[in-house]
């Protein structure tokens, strides 16, 4: 007579089937305990060999996994000697905490989030030739960025607006001075060093405070 599983108990770890489910609920109607832990090794074994886990057993977790995997199939009322302790089904089946998002708006999207966060790092400057450095960095990174989003060009004033915006006015350059030398145009070279200021700088004074050149240099056509 066929026996539907339908009619059976619920399968709990579906990648061992329910032939191993039986052996589990079976090992725990042993009486002898200590033939009950043997029978729980074999049946450890049998289930390493029908679903391995490459990834755990280089860690050497593998061995644990079986484990709890075999006390989850007996509702954890299998009693035997287990090279590991017995999880705790609360701990087992606990939900992850909810992750917290960073509610907080970006004023423009286009930029992101990330590019705020440099425009606070470069405010933090306090070498004014630094400062402004930066400052050109983030016009011609924004640019890119503005490009790449609206697929269309921007003027350099807008985003010396937008970056004057972010950072409270904190960080200016005339218009005059960018537009003349084409501080915003993306053939500029030579501005490595804005970026690595941007990651780096703690808000410290550079130590080449009395120089008065910006190394920003224009491709030669």
């Amino acid at each position: 007579m066929f026996e539907y599983n339908t009619g059976q108990s619920k399968l709990i770890l579906k990648e061992y089937g329910r032939n191993i489910q039986k052996l589990a609920e079976h090992i725990k109607t042993i009486d002898d305990r200590g033939k009950r832990t043997q029978f729980a090794y074999t049946l450890i074994e049998l289930m390493g060999q029908l679903n391995p886990n490459p990834a755990l057993k280089e860690n050497g977790e593998n061995l644990q996994k079986l484990w709890d995997d075999l006390f989850i199939m007996t509702d954890f009322t299998l009693d035997v000697d287990s090279p590991f302790p017995k999880p705790e089904p609360d701990v087992l089946f606990k939900k992850p905490q909810r992750l917290s998002y960073n509610d907080e708006p970006v004023v423009f999207k286009h930029y992101g989030k990330n590019i705020e966060k440099l425009i606070a790092k470069a405010c933090a400057i306090e070498d004014p030739e630094e400062r402004k450095g930066a400052t050109v960095y983030l016009g011609r990174l924004m640019k890119n960025f503005y490009m790449s989003w609206n697929k269309e060009n921007i003027d350099d004033e807008v985003i010396m607006r937008h970056i004057s915006e972010m950072a409270g006015g904190k960080l200016n350059i005339s218009m005059d001075e960018i537009k003349d030398n084409g501080l915003f145009d993306i053939n500029f070279t030579n501005t490595s060093s804005y970026n690595n200021n941007l990651n780096n700088n703690k808000g410290r004074p550079n130590n080449n405070k009395g120089r008065r050149n910006t190394g920003l240099k224009r491709k030669k056509n």
